[in-house]
């Protein structure tokens, strides 16, 4: 094994490195061999990067939709904020909005009309 010293002036670079030599400590661990003495053809490489590019992009759309999830709920609270509950009976609304969309939860889309009297 080879040791190296770096001085690192960005801190995410020096993070992905470490990642890298982690996962090669891993990959070691599992196989028992490094990549260099890995006598894998290049047929079985490439199905290895296809197969991780799959993992991947279901990594890419799950985090997609966890964002659009969290968007939808600050929107909804930004409409939250623009209720007054007078009591249990009767609500006002601070601003007037038409066909207020929130989507939460189960996928599920459900719209609000307001209608406001001038």
């Amino acid at each position: 094994m080879t040791k190296q010293e770096i001085e690192f002036r960005d801190p995410v670079v020096q993070s992905v490195v470490n990642k890298f030599v982690d996962r090669s400590d891993v990959g070691f661990a599992k196989y028992g061999k490094t990549l260099r003495d890995d006598s894998s053809d290049v047929f079985e490489w490439l199905n290895h990067l296809q197969e991780e590019l799959m993992d991947a992009t279901l990594y890419l759309q799950r985090l997609k939709e966890e964002i659009t999830t969290l968007r939808e709920e600050k929107a909804l609270l930004r409409e939250l904020n623009d209720i007054d509950v007078i009591d249990a009976f009767e609500v006002k609304v601070k601003k007037k909005r038409k066909h207020l969309k929130h989507g939460y939860g189960l996928g599920r889309d459900y719209w609000y009309t307001v209608e406001i009297d001038d």
